[in-house]
């Protein structure tokens, strides 16, 4: 009897539950890999086992990732991305909260998580409770919102540029000099072959010379 890589990824996942003792509220599987999700209180709890398991091993933490649904009650969506080089497995971890409850900090499991926390905080205002440096990392000092939530505008808010007069840098609110434009998508290019590239649907078909796409493709095999 052959096992398939869900099925490995489901025996796991229920090992892991029946040890943690309730830390797993449950859990997906997608592409063959294995999704968690835990609830803040039992975050540190899952990810010790996950690393310290010899069943599991995940050692490794690659990333933490923000995800925002500004539709749900708690908007955001906290992932930690582990790998175990020795059993060759992937496990995401989800956890969620709202604007105003911080996710508990892990760098004290995984020192690598103080980069990826700072980071999640910057870009998304999520707060990680006993961060031992908790300071934005990617935008400027001062720096207003948090540029990957979806209510943000894509301009921002400030713009900043050298003054040659000042010999400094300068902020300044952000101006749009014109309106954004609505694109169509289709080719700009008609008028340079007699062949109707795909895309040329706008343009006006030249009154001679025109062939259309289809029947250029046939005469060239011809």
């Amino acid at each position: 009897m052959s096992f398939t890589q869900d099925d490995i990824m489901t025996e796991l996942a229920e090992h892991i539950q029946e040890e943690t003792d309730g830390a797993v509220s449950h859990f997906t599987i997608a592409k063959g890999e294995l999704i968690l999700h835990t609830s803040r209180e039992s975050l540190k709890k899952l990810l010790i086992f996950l690393r310290d398991d010899p069943e599991c091993e995940f050692k490794q933490l690659v990333d933490i990732c923000g995800v925002d649904y500004p539709q749900k009650a708690e908007r955001f969506e906290v992932v930690y991305n582990l790998l175990s080089m020795e059993q060759n497995n992937r496990v995401r971890v989800k956890v969620t909260t709202d604007e105003d409850t911080p996710v508990p900090s892990v760098v004290s499991v995984f020192a690598g998580a103080n980069w990826a926390e700072r980071e999640v905080w910057d870009m998304y205002g999520v707060m990680f409770e006993g961060h031992p440096d908790h300071r934005r990392i990617l935008t400027d000092y001062g720096f207003d919102g948090h540029p990957l939530r979806k209510e943000f505008p894509l301009t921002g808010f400030v713009e900043l540029r050298y003054d040659e007069a000042e010999k400094r840098v300068v902020y300044e609110p952000v101006q749009l000099n014109q309106d954004f434009r609505v694109y169509d998508n289709l080719s700009p290019w008609e008028g340079l072959t007699k062949i109707q590239l795909p895309g040329d649907e706008k343009a006006t078909k030249p009154e001679t010379g025109y062939m259309p796409y289809e029947k250029s493709v046939k005469e060239a095999g011809e």
